[in-house]
């Protein structure tokens, strides 16, 4: 049997199931049943879930009710782990449509707006 580990810290579940609604991690103190670390959460689903019959919920960290809850036996894999594949799509994402890579995206945003809004410089005056 695989052990279960909390996929916010990757600190080892000691906590018997089924895992109750109330049930947090001893070592971070975060929901354990919750949809981080059910066997159905995939990022890449509509809903983040895998199971197409579950009802949509919004908040992926936090405790639920969701009836179809079962511990996710897969082992912790940290956020940097998939950072690098998320940055690399990014970047190709941005070539393709014609951004360089490391670009401000805010001060870009910023500045498309102004320009959307710039208000026309007023006319001269001919008669002074």
């Amino acid at each position: 049997m695989a052990s279960l580990e909390c996929q916010f810290c990757g600190a080892p579940v000691t906590i018997a199931e089924p895992i109750g609604r109330e049930a947090q991690c001893e070592s971070c103190g975060r929901d354990l049943r919750c949809c981080r670390n059910c066997r159905h959460y995939d990022p890449r689903y509509n809903n983040a879930c895998t199971e197409t019959m579950a009802d949509p919920v919004v908040e992926k960290d936090r405790r639920n009710f969701c009836e179809y809850f079962y511990f996710n036996r897969q082992p912790y894999r940290p956020a940097a782990m998939t950072a690098g594949r998320e940055a690399e799509a990014r970047k190709k994402l941005e070539q393709m449509f014609g951004r360089k890579p490391g670009m401000d995206r805010a001060a870009d945003a910023r500045k498309k707006l102004d320009d959307l809004f710039r208000k026309p410089p007023l006319p001269e005056d001919p008669e002074t």
